[in-house]
C-alpha cells in the first residue's frame, strides 16, 4: 500500500458500514480519501477520529443516484485533490421482495443505485484519471454474493449485483482494448453486519430471521479492499469472494 501513499481515493458510501470502514483504513494509509454519502454530517464525524492519521478524509454530501450530483463531487475532487486515482463503489441498497409482489419502486430503487450510480462514478472516475495522466489506477466494486447466484425472495437484488459482475467484466475487457493498466475488481462479501438491512427497510421479521446467521464485520472487507489494491501493478485481483465461516446460503 505504500505506493498509494498521497494519492487520492473516492469512496461512495462512506456515511456507515464498509464504506465508512474503507474509508478509515485508507486515510491510515496515508490516501486522500473523498467520502461521499447523503448524510455527510456522518462522514464529518469520522474525520475526528482520523486527526492524527496521515492522510485526510474529505467529506462531500452526494447523492450517487443524481448525475448532476456526482459530476459537482468528481468536479470538485479535480479542482482541489488534482484528480481521482482510486474509486471504490460501495454504495448500494438491498431489498426482499418478490416479483409477484415488487413493489415496482423498491426495484426501481435498487437499480437506480446498485447499477446506474455505481456506473455514472466509474464513468467519472475514468475520465478523471484521464485527463490525470493516470494508467495505473483502481476502481474496486463492492460486489456481492448474491451477484454470482440468486438469494431466494431478493431476485431483483440478485439480478442488480449480478449486473455488477457483468460490468467489472465489461470494464475490464474495455481497459485491455485500450491497452490501459487500470485495474478494476469486484469484491464480493456475504453476510456483514452492517445498517443495510434497516437502510433498505426490511421488517422486523426479516431481521430477526437474519440475527443469528454467522456475520462477517465491516473492517473485514476493508481489508479486503487494501490486500487488492495491494496487489503487485500487473497483478489485477478480478473476483474476491469472502464469507464468514459457516454462512448457510
Amino acid at each position: 500500500m505504500q505506493r498509494w501513499a498521497g494519492r487520492v481515493a473516492v469512496v461512495t458510501g462512506a456515511s456507515a458500514g464498509i464504506g465508512a470502514a474503507i474509508a478509515q483504513e485508507l486515510v491510515k494509509k496515508g490516501l486522500k480519501v473523498v467520502g461521499l454519502a447523503r448524510r455527510v454530517e456522518r462522514v464529518q464525524e469520522l474525520t475526528k477520529s482520523l486527526n492524527s492519521a496521515p492522510g485526510k478524509l474529505y467529506p462531500i454530501k452526494c447523492d450517487v443516484t443524481k448525475e448532476e450530483e456526482v459530476k459537482e463531487a468528481f468536479k470538485w475532487v479535480k479542482a482541489n485533490l488534482g484528480g481521482t486515482d482510486i474509486l471504490v463503489n460501495n454504495a448500494g441498497v438491498a431489498s426482499v421482495n418478490t416479483l409477484r409482489d415488487g413493489p415496482v419502486e423498491n426495484w426501481r430503487k435498487i437499480y437506480d443505485l446498485n447499477v446506474l450510480a455505481l456506473s455514472m462514478c466509474t464513468k467519472e472516475a475514468l475520465q478523471s484519471m484521464k485527463e490525470k495522466g493516470v494508467d495505473d489506477g483502481h476502481i474496486v466494486h463492492i460486489n456481492s454474493v448474491a451477484g454470482h447466484k440468486v438469494i431466494d425472495n431478493a431476485s431483483i437484488y440478485s439480478s442488480s449485483k449480478h449486473a455488477v459482475t457483468a460490468l467489472t467484466e465489461g470494464l475490464r475487457r474495455e481497459l485491455v482494448n485500450q491497452k490501459s493498466k487500470i485495474r478494476v475488481t469486484s469484491v464480493s462479501p456475504g453476510a456483514v453486519k452492517t445498517e443495510i438491512g434497516e437502510a433498505s427497510g426490511f421488517t422486523p421479521d426479516i431481521l430477526e430471521e437474519l440475527k443469528d446467521i454467522p456475520f462477517m464485520e465491516s473492517e473485514d472487507i476493508a481489508d479486503a479492499v487494501l490486500y487488492v489494491l495491494g496487489a503487485p501493478p500487473h497483478v489485477q485481483i478480478h473476483e474476491l469472494t469472502i464469507k464468514p465461516v459457516g454462512e448457510p446460503f
